[in-house]
């Protein structure tokens, strides 16, 4: 005997409303470790140590920014931003020129060994620069490379080219044959359609490994540290650490110090976000 009523039917797209609230929690999982400390850096630097031991997560009471005054007053500072500049700028200039080049040479032309020689580079990628660390210091002392910018540009370029050659390659090779053919049929040459037709079109790829670079760049330790004794040629990293020992129980200096070298890559990254995914996406399935 029916008892007039149905039982409730399950939604059927009950298993795509839980995937979504799963990517929600995570994606606001991970935003909330990111966000949490950069927050906390910034209102510490407004904070005296007093504040920072009794109210850590708390609004500055009262606000304090004499320590990010003294930071940006000081000459130490701007220097270290000057040298740290010069070098990402520098860095990002050779490995994008070069990673484009061989790129070009990977994504349009056939040659027996292309795709052998095309996987030591991307073996490049699992090669941790740590490992390299102590032939590389012996290499740049035989070559007269410490305390010289040198010394850190070319390294890095070299440890660059992996990713930017497989990013682009990628992209090149999604650019249809027909431009190219067209670029020839018009007495264009390779070296004229790389450098006027390819890279133009390249825009979006190659803002992505520039950034990649001049991030990484930036935010480099350990090759600094090992070439430059003179503090002249200090990178804001190595101030950091100075810093850091200068003033080790003023923690809110410290904090200050920090938020403002990290400021640079930040705002980097916030300008540059869509360009970079956009970069990062366009040659998918295409490589």
């Amino acid at each position: 005997m029916s008892s007039g009523t149905t039982p409730a039917r399950r939604p059927r797209n009950l298993p795509r409303m839980m995937r979504h609230g799963v990517l929600q929690a995570v994606s606001i999982t991970v935003g909330a470790a990111v966000a949490v400390p950069i927050v906390f850096g910034v209102l510490g630097g407004f904070k005296d140590s007093g504040q920072l031991f009794t109210n850590p997560f708390g609004l500055p009471d009262p606000w304090v920014p004499g320590n990010y005054l003294e930071a940006v007053t000081s000459s130490a500072f701007w220097q270290q931003a000057a040298n740290s500049t010069v070098i990402a700028v520098a860095s990002t200039a050779l490995v994008v020129l070069i990673g484009a080049m061989a790129a070009y040479i990977f994504a349009r032309y056939a040659f027996p060994g292309r795709e052998l020689l095309f996987t030591i580079f991307t073996i490049g990628l699992m090669f941790p620069f740590a490992v390299a660390i102590l032939p590389l210091f012996v290499l740049l002392r035989e070559m007269g490379l410490l305390n010289n910018p040198l010394g850190v540009v070319l390294p890095q370029a070299a440890f660059g080219l992996p990713v930017t050659i497989v990013i682009l390659r990628a992209f090149f090779r999604s650019i249809p044959a027909e431009v190219e053919e067209s670029a020839v049929l018009d007495g264009c040459g390779p070296f004229r359609f790389f450098w006027r037709i390819l890279l133009p079109m390249s825009r979006p790829a190659l803002g992505t490994v520039s950034i990649l670079a001049v991030v990484g760049s930036w935010n480099n330790f350990l090759l600094p540290l090992i070439v430059f004794n003179d503090s002249r040629w200090w990178t804001l990293p190595l101030g950091v650490q100075q810093f850091q020992s200068q003033f080790s129980a003023d923690t809110a200096r410290i904090l200050a110090y920090v938020t403002l070298a990290m400021l640079p890559s930040l705002v980097c990254y916030a300008f540059a976000e869509r360009q970079l995914i956009a970069g990062l996406t366009s040659g998918i399935g295409k490589g």
